[in-house]
């Protein structure tokens, strides 16, 4: 079977939870099937290749310098021709899901769609795109409707599909995790080389220290986070790995946030460039636990990554946060009463960041419960999360929807 990938991001070019994925799902759909990729950002170099994966990437094309929805459009339209000769396609995110619609009209073959996040539950993303966040919700909602078969990447996700797009069959939605590299995530052996450089930002391994990773988007929650800080005791230290806003106003916002912070105390270090694996492995291991203060999350990816290092997680009860963090036993899920018009703007705000402040508080004051909790949360990704068992789920969802498309059912 030749199973083509669409998708925004793919290596080297890497910056959000469903580049990751992408990325780990076509390394270990190659033992299984015939694998090719299409992304952005142009040609990949022999060096820049993955190992039994065929990858096509594609620039902008020249005359299309306006709208960046529509920029997008014309890369989706160069994926089409490359799709041909492929038994199924499967795009990420609305950034692709033209691609995959057209490819499967184009070559009569079923498209399957994974739900990242989904357009109509982010409409703050009209600060960012204008009217191309009416062209980015045309591309999703007709991917979906027209979809073979939808991967929902948690429970909720697939409940907000099927709320979202009432057209969408609900047999035709399936929920299949996201995955994590448990040999890549994991607590290094001797702590010395992650001591060095978790002290290389002024921080101090004998003080509780909650880590923040994420970019900074209002669907992510970094503001209300923020203002808890706050509230944390004055020896809690922070560290926030936070880049890529959305807005030039949700930047200026978090700036401030964490101007007022670092004057008010020590210990608040903001990190905005991209870190390695290494790096990242290296501050989570030194640190109590980690924090997720999303309002829309469908997964989140930086939970399973936290998890697989040791680290409890404190995130908020919404989305598919709650199929990560086990309450009480891998971490905390803090209540979050959110409107009901697609932002997940917390009804009472100033109660839920009071709520995350009191569950960091609570995990930082007993280490050996947050030790226990962290364990828990690497035997929990180690027994869920694997991307080999999710690549036998994913394959099975292929051959389920490959038998109905030739039996005719498609719609």
């Amino acid at each position: 079977m030749r199973v083509d990938l669409l998708t925004r991001e793919y290596p080297p070019h890497i910056y959000g939870g469903a580049g990751v994925h992408v990325d780990e799902l076509s390394r270990v759909l190659a033992a299984h099937a015939d694998v090719h990729v299409h992304a952005f950002d142009g040609p990949r170099s022999a060096e820049e290749s993955v190992e039994n994966v065929t990858v096509n990437g594609y620039d902008y094309l020249d005359g299309l310098d306006g709208n960046d929805a529509l920029r997008t459009f014309g890369v989706d339209l160069q994926m089409v021709s490359g799709t041909e000769g492929a038994d199924i396609v499967h795009s990420h995110t609305w950034y692709a899901n033209l691609a995959g619609h057209l490819s499967g009209l184009l070559h009569g073959i079923p498209h399957v769609v994974s739900a990242h996040s989904l357009e109509p539950l982010r409409p703050w993303k009209r600060e960012q795109l204008g009217g191309g966040y009416e062209l980015s919700s045309f591309a999703e909602r007709t991917a979906y409707e027209g979809a073979a078969g939808i991967v929902a990447v948690s429970e909720a996700m697939r409940d907000d599909i099927l709320r979202s797009y009432p057209n969408v069959d609900e047999a035709k939605v399936e929920v299949i995790h996201n995955g994590i590299d448990l040999a890549a995530w994991k607590r290094p052996a001797s702590l010395d080389a992650a001591e060095e450089y978790f002290r290389s930002y002024g921080l101090d391994p004998a003080r509780p220290t909650v880590i923040f990773v994420g970019r900074i988007t209002r669907q992510k929650g970094l503001p209300h986070f923020l203002r808890a800080v706050g509230q944390l005791p004055p020896e809690i230290q922070v560290i926030l790995c936070a880049g890529r806003p959305d807005t030039q106003e949700i930047a200026d916002e978090v700036k401030g946030l964490v101007t007022a912070l670092q004057e008010e105390r020590d210990g608040i270090v903001w990190i905005d460039e991209h870190l390695s694996r290494e790096n990242m492995i290296s501050l989570q291991a030194m640190s109590t636990t980690f924090v997720t203060p999303s309002v829309y999350e469908p997964l989140g990816i930086v939970n399973l990554e936290a998890m697989a290092c040791g680290l409890p997680v404190v995130g908020s009860d919404t989305g598919g946060i709650p199929d990560c963090i086990v309450h009480g036993e891998t971490g905390l899920l803090v209540p979050i009463d959110q409107l009901d018009d697609g932002t997940g703007t917390p009804k009472d705000p100033e109660r839920f960041e009071a709520d995350l402040a009191a569950a960091l508080t609570e995990i930082c004051a007993d280490p050996e419960r947050a030790k226990a909790m962290g364990e828990a949360g690497r035997t929990r990704v180690e027994e869920h999360f694997s991307w080999e068992s999710i690549a036998e789920k994913t394959m099975d969802f292929y051959s389920r929807v490959l038998d109905r498309f030739d039996g005719g059912l498609r719609s």
